[in-house]
């Protein structure tokens, strides 16, 4: 079957927002006066910033609401999002996203990530144009492992899922899309470690790999 659309997972793959977090967070803990040793960090991966707020309240005896904890760190990453000069789309990812647009390809943005975050990253980098829809997986009842968000996103392109292929960079997101039957491509991010690639159909470096001529073997 002949590729029609491509379902991108966010970040990892088109931005990676991990040390805006990570900043955010680690300035949240100086206001809030505690030390969180990197153990206990890097067990929030994935976590929402409700659940890593009540582990702080629980862990640290802190007075403070959740909803204050998530308001600072919320606020600290918005500045970071907005005035980070290190802060950018994936290298070769704009123009993958651009290749696959000129050539009549439907992108649909499929992420973990909320609508807010979405959004800003899509405004930021100027990437609404390319894309004919976004589902942000928080609005959904299921969220990776599961194959909902990949599902949803190829009814969303109106193709069989034959038709599509997934670019995913993490281990849940792959084993999405294998659950989904839809072609993976895992792309290996500098930036996501321990990830495990084995149930993608192929992986890659260099987004100039997923160009249409180095896959149509595959489709």
């Amino acid at each position: 079957m002949p590729l029609k659309a491509v379902l991108f997972d966010m970040d990892g793959v088109i931005v990676d927002t991990e040390p805006l977090h990570r900043k955010a967070y680690f300035k949240t803990f100086k206001d809030l006066g505690i030390e969180v040793p990197e153990d206990l960090y890097t067990s929030f991966t994935g976590a929402s910033t409700k659940r890593v707020a009540e582990t702080l309240i629980a862990q640290f005896n802190l007075t403070q609401t959740y909803e204050e904890i998530a308001k600072i760190k919320r606020d600290y990453f918005k500045d970071y999002f907005y005035n980070d000069e290190e802060f950018d789309l994936i290298t070769g990812v704009k123009d993958l996203i651009e290749h696959y647009f000129e050539k009549g390809i439907k992108l649909i943005l499929a992420s973990s990530a909320t609508m807010t975050t979405i959004n800003m990253v899509f405004e930021k980098f100027e990437l609404e144009k390319y894309f004919s829809g976004k589902i942000s997986g928080a609005d959904l009842k299921e969220s990776k492992p599961h194959p909902e968000v990949f599902l949803l996103a190829a009814e969303m392109a109106n193709e069989p899922v034959e038709n599509c292929m997934v670019i995913e960079d993490s281990t849940n997101g792959i084993l999405a899309a294998h659950r989904a039957k839809i072609f993976c491509a895992a792309y290996r991010s500098p930036h996501s470690k321990n990830q495990d690639y084995t149930l993608a159909d192929t992986v890659v470096s260099d987004y100039e790999e997923l160009q249409l001529d180095k896959i149509s073997k595959y489709f």
